[in-house]
């Protein structure tokens, strides 16, 4: 791998020079580029022998409906036939006839971009967007992995997004009474909770499970005499079972006498299902997320008095309850909570990292110094 100078003369007899890079890249194939400058010579030379030497240098010219095609006979072996025939129909309706022609090479975030704003356009809804776009991002994630590209450019634009969504956690915190429900409206609610949503509610509000995964816990993963359960699977919004949204996602959480108590009366009237759902449907089946809400929280909070200015249920969704545990967790025993570091909060909530639980909730810790704590801490100091 080199930079050297050429010179030439024209015909006219004019002298000219340009800047050659000269290499050979992780597969043994020569390439000659050719600059102007030699600073931009220089420049290209140094990023190349990293990107080389890492092995993601690549000068494929596999475009992204091969790469779809690889990337769908690879799942084909390991997904369920369900699942990959919405990946083919996803492949086939909205990624090919869009972008499929492009080079993996000349994929950028503008491109991208500019994809998901076409799609919009053409009236995909913004859950057909979302998941196009995942899929894309495993696409790239697999040629990858085969040295035909050397960046997921929707990976990198998942990224500047957590970071937008972190910024706007920090700017707009989380309000007990206005985004998670106060202990008193909790009380409250769980004195009007009946029939088959009484276990499901209880369990969003002592376990803090999302709502995936209450949809999709099973009585194996239920151990009612060790009083925990254990978080393995999820139902997403189109009522297909998966693994959790992350490694940490798989947990275990431990349960409240109330809870398990009702989970063990609960499990005698349960109805059956093929999956042998804790939380199914009369017919068995998954449950809908809209339903949990509709027919059961928001009933609850308007029989309790939880409710708007307009009598409307106060919380219109069960990630509610999801930050009312994480606020128990947290609160000191001496308030009614568990008094729970940072570490052991995230790993109840199944967060991936702790900067997620302490973007959310951090603001919420006690801050362990005020009047009476700091006369004690004083005089123990100085006695």
């Amino acid at each position: 791998m080199s930079v050297r100078k050429r010179t030439w003369a024209t015909r006219l007899g004019e002298r000219k020079e340009a800047w050659i890079v000269d290499y050979a890249d992780q597969e043994g194939t020569r390439h000659i580029h050719t600059f102007a400058r030699k600073k931009d010579a220089d420049e290209y030379h140094a990023t190349v022998r990293v990107n080389v030497r890492a092995g993601v240098h690549t000068s494929s010219t596999m475009t992204v409906a091969e790469a779809g095609a690889k990337w769908l006979a690879e799942a084909e072996d390991r997904l369920e036939p369900a699942t990959v025939e919405s990946y083919r129909q996803h492949l086939a309706d909205h990624i090919v006839p869009y972008i499929g022609r492009v080079k993996l090479s000349q994929l950028t975030m503008p491109l991208v971009r500019e994809f998901m704003d076409r799609l919009r356009a053409d009236k995909r809804s913004p859950t057909m967007v979302k998941r196009v776009i995942g899929d894309l991002g495993s696409i790239l994630a697999d040629a990858q992995e085969r040295g035909k590209v050397a960046q997921n450019v929707v990976r990198s634009l998942s990224q500047r997004k957590k970071r937008r969504e972190a910024e706007r956690r920090q700017k707009h915190k989380l309000k007990v009474g206005v985004d998670i429900p106060s202990p008193e409206e909790i009380r409250a609610i769980v004195g009007k909770l009946e029939g088959r949503w009484r276990p499901l509610i209880l369990t969003a509000i002592f376990t803090g499970l999302r709502a995936s995964e209450l949809r999709g816990l099973r009585w194996e993963d239920v151990d009612l005499k060790k009083a925990a359960l254990h978080v393995r699977q999820r139902a997403d919004k189109f009522n297909i079972i998966g693994k959790p949204k992350s490694a940490s996602g798989q947990r275990t959480v431990p349960m409240p006498p109330i809870l398990v108590n009702t989970l063990r009366e609960w499990k005698l009237r349960c109805p059956k299902s093929e999956h042998g759902l804790v939380f199914p449907t009369g017919a068995g089946q998954i449950e809908y997320h809209s339903n949990i809400v509709v027919r059961g929280l928001a009933p609850a909070q308007i029989a309790a008095g939880v409710t708007t200015k307009n009598r409307k249920a106060k919380y219109t969704g069960l990630h509610a309850l999801r930050h009312f545990y994480a606020s128990w967790c947290i609160n000191r025993k001496e308030d009614g909570g568990l008094g729970l570091p940072l570490k052991v909060v995230q790993h109840r909530l199944g967060h991936s990292t702790i900067n997620m639980t302490a973007d959310v909730y951090g603001h919420l810790f006690p801050s362990g110094d005020d009047g009476a704590e700091l006369a004690a801490a004083e005089k123990l100091l100085l006695a």
